[in-house]
């Protein structure tokens, strides 16, 4: 069953997409603004329920990872050490 922050996703994310008809941006421009409250939620992150190996995993997978930059390096190395 998708969250909240879900379902309001993908609406913001219709309105903007270039292959969706004038009709179904409207439609979503309006659930937004009626259930959402203009498509302020929670993120779907924002739950403190995640598994801490699994963070740790991808802390350690960023701080290896030739394409990140030595900033987002430093800032995986800082939150592992925090942990």
């Amino acid at each position: 069953m998708p969250t909240e922050a879900q379902i309001a996703g993908g609406h913001k994310a219709n309105i903007n997409n270039p292959n969706t008809s004038q009709e179904a941006k409207e439609h979503s421009k309006q659930v937004l603004e009626n259930e959402f409250n203009g498509g302020d939620v929670a993120k779907a992150g924002d739950a403190d329920d995640k598994n801490p190996g699994n963070v740790a995993g991808g802390l350690k997978a960023t701080m290896k990872n030739p394409n990140v930059s030595d900033e987002a390096k430093q800032s995986a190395k800082e939150r592992l050490n925090d942990m």
